[in-house]
C-alpha cells in the first residue's frame, strides 16, 4: 500500500509510519501547506519524496485543493494519512482522493476541539486519548466550514490513555502524541495495508475484519490498576509493581488475603511461584499439596488427606524445598501446617485455614500465610507473556488426558495401576519448565528434571533426584512422563537403566518405531496422548 501524508509542521506520526512500514505500507509522497515545514526534510532525508503546495492569498478552499490533487497525481496512491494538517478538506478532494484518515488526540466525539488536553483535564475525566477516523466533508455547498462536521467521521480505531490527578496539558499531551498516537495510527495503517478495512461512508461505520475473532480479537484493550508496589523486581537492582484485574473471579493469588499482616509482603518472584503452585494444585480434586521452587515442582501429591499429601510432596526433594512455596487445595489443618512449619518455606498458599493451623504458621515471622478463598472453578482462559514490544496471548493449557485417550504402543501393556500414575504425572508435568521429565509412583512425585536444553539429560537429572534427593523414594518401578517425544531412543534406555517401567508421552517424533523398539527391548510399557504439553515461560 502507497501512502499520501500531509502535514503542516513536524509530521511527527508519518514519519512514525516511515519508521514502521506498518502492513508493507510505505510514504509515497509527503505534501505540506507551509512554506518552512520541517516535515519536508525529515521526509528528504528518508528517501520519500515532498511537495510544497503553498496556498495563494486570493485562491478559495476549492481552488487549493486542486493543486493539491494535481500535485498528487505523479504518484500511485492508496490512502491518505493526515497528520497535523492545518486546513479542512471538502468533498472536492475527499471525493477525487482516496480514503483520507485523520488522528485527534481525544476520544472522538469528547473534545472535538484544537486543544483537546486542556479540554480533558478540565472536564476532570479520568481517561482520554487519540482517535483515528476516516475524514468526512465539513463544508457547506460554499466550501465555508461547519464547525460541527469536523472530526465527525466514522472511527477507524481508539487508543485510551489514563489521565491522572496531577496531570499538567503538557504531561497529557506527551503521553497522547507519543503513545497513544504512535500505537493507534500504525495500527489503522496496517489494517487498510491487509484489506481488513471496510468503509461505510453513508452509515458511517467503519468494521475491521478480525473484530469478532473470539478470545483473540484483531484489537485488544486491557486496563489494570496498580495494586502495590514492590520492594523490587526479580533482583534487587530492579524496580516492580504489581497490577490487578478485579474482573476475574478465579482464586489468584493477586487478591489473595495475606493473613499475617505482621510478616514483609510478597516479593515479585514470590508471585510468580505462588501463582505457579496454585495452578498446578488446580489440577486436582483429591487432596492434594505442591511445592515449588522458582516456579518449578520441587514436588507434588496426591492423598487421602493433605497433611499425607504435603508429606509426599516435600520427600520428593527436601533440599530443593528449602525456601520454596507450598500450596494446597484444601483448608489448612493443624497437622499440616506443623509439618511445613518444620523446614524454611517463604509462602503457603490455600483456600483457607483452621484456627489452629493459624496459630502455627503464624508463629513464623517470615512465612507470609495466603488464603485464595473458595477454590471453585478455573475460569480464566487466556495466559500472557510479555515480549519487548509487545505480548503474547495463548489458550491455558487446560488440556485433561483420560485413560481413553492414551494408545498403547508397545508389546507390554501397563497396568492400570501405573495408568493412574501415568495419568497424574501428566497432569503434573504441564506445570515443569520444558525440557521436562517427571518419575511418578502412585500419585506421589519421586523426581523432577526440568528446563533442560536435552530430553535425555532432563531424564538424567530426574533420575538422579529420585535416587539422591528423594526420601524412601526410587526411580525402581516408576512410570516416567516427557512433556514432548523422544526424538532418540537415548531417553528411554537411561530411563530403563534408572528401574523406570512405564513411560507416557506424545509421541509423534521420526524416530517413534526406534523409542518403540527400544522399550520393547526392555520390556517398558509404554503410551502416547498425541499432544505435548510444553511449558517455556
Amino acid at each position: 500500500m502507497h501512502l499520501a501524508g500531509m502535514a503542516s509542521n513536524r509530521g511527527r506520526n508519518l514519519m512514525h509510519i516511515a519508521d514502521r512500514n506498518p502492513g508493507g505500507a510505505d510514504l509515497a509522497v509527503v505534501l505540506t501547506d507551509t512554506g518552512d515545514a520541517p516535515v519536508v526534510e525529515k521526509a528528504r532525508r528518508r528517501g520519500i519524496p515532498a511537495e510544497t503546495i503553498v496556498p495563494e492569498d486570493d485562491a478559495d478552499r476549492r481552488a487549493h485543493e486542486r493543486r493539491v490533487l494535481d500535485a498528487l497525481s505523479g504518484y500511485d496512491i492508496d490512502l491518505v494519512c493526515l497528520d497535523g494538517y492545518m486546513r479542512i478538506l471538502s468533498d472536492l478532494f475527499l471525493d477525487a482522493a482516496p480514503t483520507t484518515l485523520n488522528v485527534h488526540p481525544s476520544l472522538l466525539p469528547s473534545f472535538p476541539g484544537a486543544d483537546a488536553w486542556s479540554d480533558a483535564l478540565a472536564a476532570g475525566v479520568s481517561v482520554s486519548g487519540c482517535t483515528v477516523h476516516v475524514v468526512t466533508d465539513a463544508t457547506d455547498e460554499d466550501g465555508n466550514v461547519v464547525e460541527s462536521e469536523i472530526d465527525a467521521g466514522p472511527i477507524v480505531t481508539q487508543e485510551p490513555v489514563p489521565v491522572f490527578a496531577d496531570d499538567t496539558r503538557a504531561d497529557l499531551k506527551e503521553r497522547v502524541l507519543y503513545e497513544a498516537e504512535f500505537q493507534a495510527y500504525p495500527r489503522a495503517v496496517r489494517w487498510f495495508s491487509d484489506d481488513r478495512v471496510n468503509v461505510d461512508k453513508e452509515a458511517g461505520t467503519v468494521t475491521v475484519d478480525g473484530d469478532g475473532d473470539g478470545a483473540f480479537p484483531a484489537r485488544r484493550v486491557t486496563s489494570t490498576d496498580r495494586a502495590t508496589g514492590l520492594r523490587y523486581g526479580e533482583n534487587p537492582h530492579q524496580d516492580a509493581a504489581l497490577y490487578a484485574d478485579y474482573t476475574v473471579e478465579e482464586a489468584s493469588v493477586v487478591d489473595a488475603d495475606q493473613l499475617n499482616r505482621g510478616a514483609k509482603a510478597l516479593s515479585y518472584n514470590n508471585y510468580n511461584d505462588a501463582d505457579a503452585a496454585l495452578n498446578l494444585i488446580k489440577e486436582f480434586q483429591s487432596p492434594a499439596a505442591a511445592v515449588i521452587k522458582h516456579t518449578n515442582p520441587a514436588g507434588c501429591a496426591t492423598a487421602e488427606d493433605l497433611a499425607s499429601a504435603y508429606d509426599r510432596a516435600l520427600s520428593t526433594d527436601p533440599m530443593s524445598a528449602f525456601g520454596g512455596i507450598v500450596a494446597l487445595n484444601r483448608e489448612c489443618d493443624r497437622e499440616t501446617a506443623a509439618e511445613i512449619v518444620d523446614s524454611f518455606k517463604e509462602v503457603v498458599v490455600a483456600p483457607g485455614y483452621t484456627e489452629e493451623a493459624l496459630s502455627v504458621l503464624c508463629d513464623r515471622e517470615n512465612l507470609r500465610v495466603l488464603d485464595v478463598g473458595d477454590m471453585g472453578e478455573r475460569t480464566e482462559r487466556l495466559t500472557e507473556s510479555s515480549l519487548v514490544g509487545g505480548r503474547l496471548v495463548q489458550d491455558r493449557d487446560f488440556q485433561r488426558v483420560t485413560a481413553e485417550d492414551i494408545e498403547v504402543v508397545t508389546e507390554r501393556e501397563p497396568t492400570d495401576a501405573q495408568v493412574e500414575s501415568m495419568l497424574f504425572a501428566w497432569r503434573v508435568i504441564k506445570h515443569v519448565k520444558s525440557n521436562a521429565i517427571l518419575l511418578a509412583q502412585g500419585t506421589e512425585t519421586v523426581g523432577v528434571g526440568m528446563g533442560q536444553v536435552s530430553r535425555v539429560d532432563a531424564v538424567r537429572l530426574a533420575a538422579m533426584k529420585a535416587e539422591e534427593h528423594a526420601e524412601g523414594k526410587s526411580a525402581a518401578g516408576a512410570v516416567m512422563a516427557s512433556d514432548a517425544f523422544f526424538p532418540f531412543p537415548d531417553g528411554v534406555e537411561r530411563a530403563a537403566e534408572a528401574g523406570v517401567e512405564a513411560v507416557i508421552q506424545p509421541g509423534g517424533s521420526q524416530n517413534d518405531e526406534a523409542v518403540i523398539a527400544a522399550a520393547d527391548d526392555h520390556d517398558l510399557a509404554m503410551v502416547f496422548t498425541g499432544s505435548r504439553c510444553f511449558r517455556h515461560d
